[in-house]
């Protein structure tokens, strides 16, 4: 069975366990008393292999579950998950949000970008991407890797390209981005972890996502029932962006990342 995206939210999982629809799941705010508690947001700076120095704040679950990356959308920094990584660490996951070179300041600075000499394309932001999971891969939990907008297409190819390293994977709005025809399906093509994928209430958006989520394998593909309303990237899960939808998003997303990272 392939996945069917349907208005704004879909899940697969490429692998088993399969992945349950999102109805019967708790919003993530309802954390229990015993859901760990987050540390100080503790800023820290990463060197991409090429040097470039890549900037980051990392909100720490005191008893992780697992690690997840968090990568901004184009014009953009970490400033994109300052609601959304609390309500991660409130259900047991250590957060990392990073800037990376190609973005902007659409919610707030973004240091990495404001560094680096002249125009960094999408593509050399993977570079940026793979610098975060070097540094999730010594911390001995499972990693996650959450892209947005273009990074939700490069994840697919950091994803490919380190395999055994990546848990799973959540794309918020993926497309072929990166200049290169089908350059992000032929990677998705290579995954055997579960993946996560939503777009917004948009038919290209959903269009283009559907191509993606095609060419992963496997035939335990499962679809969520749709949210009310989705908006572009991870801000789907934000209620000043998005106040219709984004409860019914963080359910998937809770749903999901429970399954893959109980």
């Amino acid at each position: 069975m392939r996945l069917s995206i349907v208005l704004a939210v879909a899940v697969v999982a490429a692998c088993s366990p399969s992945v349950p629809a999102a109805g019967g799941a708790s919003p993530a705010g309802n954390a229990g008393a015993d859901v760990p508690t987050a540390k100080a947001d503790v800023p820290i700076s990463l060197k991409a292999a090429d040097g470039v120095t890549v900037y980051g704040t990392l909100y720490a679950a005191a008893h992780p579950k697992a690690v997840i990356l968090l990568f901004h959308q184009a014009g953009s920094g970490k400033g994109e998950y300052a609601t959304i990584a609390p309500r991660l660490v409130a259900l047991g996951y250590s957060a990392l949000a990073i800037d990376q070179r190609s973005g902007g300041d659409l919610f707030g600075p973004n240091q990495t970008a404001a560094a680096v000499i002249g125009q960094a394309s999408y593509l050399d932001a993977k570079a940026d991407l793979q610098a975060a999971l070097d540094w999730a891969k010594p911390q001995g939990k499972p990693v996650l890797l959450w892209g947005s907008s273009y990074s939700s297409a490069l994840v697919f190819l950091v994803a490919a390209e380190n395999p055994g390293a990546v848990a799973a994977l959540l794309s918020f709005s993926p497309g072929e981005y990166l200049g290169q025809p089908d350059l992000v399906s032929r990677n998705a093509a290579k995954l055997t972890i579960p993946v996560f994928v939503t777009s917004a209430k948009d038919a290209g958006e959903i269009a283009a996502a559907r191509a993606i989520v095609d060419a992963v394998p496997g035939t335990g593909n499962i679809a969520a029932v749709p949210a009310i309303a989705g908006v572009h990237g991870s801000s789907t899960l934000i209620p000043a962006r998005n106040p219709r939808g984004a409860e019914d998003n963080w359910r998937a997303v809770t749903a999901f990342l429970h399954q893959v990272a109980p």
